[in-house]
């Protein structure tokens, strides 16, 4: 398992997040995670 920070952008707004994931991930499937993530949190 490793750690990733990303930045990604939704909305016109950047956010900044970590995720959590397999050493064998691909770069588009830890994208695709922090997307979910930040979109997530922001739907509360």
């Amino acid at each position: 398992m490793i750690q990733v920070n990303l930045t990604v952008q939704v909305s016109n707004q950047y956010y900044h997040t970590n995720v959590i994931t397999h050493r064998d991930s691909t770069e588009e499937e830890i994208f695709q995670l922090a997307l979910s993530q930040v979109q997530q949190q922001w739907k509360k």
